[in-house]
């Protein structure tokens, strides 16, 4: 049996803190920041983790609300308002293989 190398603390630290925040864990991912910024990452790649995996747990919502509002034949008044120039509808098609851009651009794929 061969010794695997372990990945590094600090990418363990933004696994977990980007899976948590996509799974709506409830600790938040707030050990994983304070390890992050104990081992000296950049702000700006804690808050492009952050970016991303918000912009996934969203996206992930959005195309189950999608999904269930097409089963259920609803148009509901969120829906309506978005169509009707409220906030945009994230336009996604649940066939896609990789996601959309997050509004920074960061790529999440």
């Amino acid at each position: 049996m061969t010794d695997k190398p372990e990945l590094h603390s600090s990418i363990v630290a933004m696994v977990s803190l980007a899976s948590g925040i996509a799974s709506r864990h409830p600790d938040m991912g707030l050990c994983q920041l304070d390890k992050l910024r104990q081992a000296g990452v950049p702000e700006h790649q804690i808050a492009a983790v952050v970016e991303i995996a918000r912009h996934i747990r969203d996206e992930a919502a959005q195309k189950l609300d999608t999904a269930f509002d097409e089963k259920a034949q609803l148009d509901t008044p969120q829906h309506a308002s978005e169509k009707a120039g409220g906030l945009p509808e994230l336009k996604v098609d649940t066939g896609e293989a990789c996601c959309t851009p997050t509004p920074s651009g960061q790529s999440c794929c």
